[in-house]
């Protein structure tokens, strides 16, 4: 049978798998070697391309990763990359050319706001963004010279849901290439590639991996779209070293069960969260509550570990209470077993004005959650005793 004709579980443990097994080991072993010897029939009319070496990200270890990611988002080709960030600024640079312009969704993570924002025009690029829930009038944001539309699937850290059918319908219409980053749902939850989208990326560190133990990110595509971005990103440097592949890989395989579990310890934790005195207000899209639930239940299969709630008091207050909290921890990141909570405005967003960030609807006592692993009882009755 087939891999690709597998269901998503399965083509977790074998999709992209070596055929047949080197030296039999079940397991893809990790080919700690930066240099390959070039094959004695191609001296004499060797091809770049067909070097092998890690920073062209094509050792065996990179080949299983490119496959199995591929098959995951039901695209033809992948790439890793040496970070989240890594992933979005090789995209963005790749394949929107000097002169040329962006239209991005507002409400982004902060790295990739102040990317585009500080370093997109210094490069020649241009860049305008749109709130995220005034998909319908797109036309009014497009120039002459616009080259791509950027959003993110959910938004960090307002958990936004854009109308992607909305953005694809228009990219297709203006000749625009639709990107997308798919960090939060990862593929376990939502597969922008079938859906209309020309590239999907991901901050591999979160979800894909989900051990906070990697730091990673991934370029979803055609193939003509990922050969066409190859030789910049090859000459960026952000290659995945031959460990981190190892590891990727291995915490690939967990992803499904990782994700459902996550997504239903979530649900509850937001119902309980909506019931506490000191929260005033609570945004995951699994909730009726939230403006975007119906979008999310359509498209979605899963609603998501990430929730956020906005803290009844000050931010000195919030800090005050959460640092009580027994379970999670007080730090950045997110997908890993181990819950985590942040305040974005002191660490996705610190690098945007508190004028900014009120405008986007990020206020300093909003909360940002990643859900774990753990049982969500325990959660709870953390929650509860701290912000009751």
């Amino acid at each position: 049978m087939e891999t690709k004709k597998m269901r998503f579980e399965t083509q977790l443990i074998h999709g992209g798998e070596p055929s047949p097994l080197i030296e039999r080991a079940i397991t893809m072993p990790i080919f700690q070697s930066s240099t390959y010897e070039i094959g004695a029939d191609s001296l004499g009319e060797i091809n770049y391309h067909d070097i092998r070496y890690v920073r062209l990200n094509n050792t065996p270890n990179h080949l299983a990763l490119h496959a199995k990611i591929a098959q995951l988002e039901q695209a033809e080709s992948a790439v890793v990359t040496s970070s989240g960030m890594s992933a979005i600024t090789s995209a963005l640079l790749g394949l929107v050319a000097k002169g040329e312009h962006v239209l991005a969704q507002d409400n982004l993570y902060g790295g990739t706001v102040h990317f585009l924002k500080e370093f997109f025009p210094q490069m020649g690029r241009e860049v305008t963004f749109f709130p995220a829930d005034d998909t319908a009038n797109l036309a009014q944001y497009s120039k002459g010279n616009t080259r791509a539309i950027y959003v993110e699937s959910t938004s960090n850290p307002l958990l936004k849901i854009p109308d992607l059918k909305e953005v694809v319908r228009f990219a297709k219409k203006q000749g625009l290439l639709s990107m997308i980053d798919n960090t939060f749902p990862s593929p376990a939850n939502f597969n922008p590639i079938p859906f209309g989208f020309d590239v999907a990326l991901h901050s591999a560190t979160k979800y894909l991996n989900g051990h906070s133990d990697v730091v990673a990110g991934a370029i979803v595509s055609s193939k003509a779209i990922l050969q066409k971005l190859m030789p910049l990103f090859n000459h960026l440097g952000g290659c995945l070293d031959p460990h981190a592949c190892f590891l990727l890989h291995r915490g690939l395989k967990t992803l499904s069960v990782r994700v459902s579990y996550q997504n239903s310890s979530a649900l509850k934790i937001a119902k309980a969260l909506e019931g506490c005195s000191k929260v005033a207000k609570v945004i995951y899209p699994g909730l009726p509550s939230h403006p975007d639930h119906v979008r999310a239940r359509e498209w979605f299969r899963g609603f998501g570990g990430m929730l956020s709630f906005e803290f009844d008091g000050t931010a000195i207050q919030a800090d005050q209470a959460l640092k009580k909290l027994k379970i999670p921890f007080l730090a950045p990141s997110l997908g890993g077993v181990e819950s985590l909570y942040v305040r974005p405005a002191t660490a996705s967003h610190s690098g945007i004005s508190k004028q900014d960030r009120e405008k986007l609807g990020i206020k300093d006592s909003l909360v940002r959650v990643s859900i774990g692993l753990e049982a969500p009882e325990d959660l709870i009755e953390d929650f509860i005793e701290v912000l009751n």
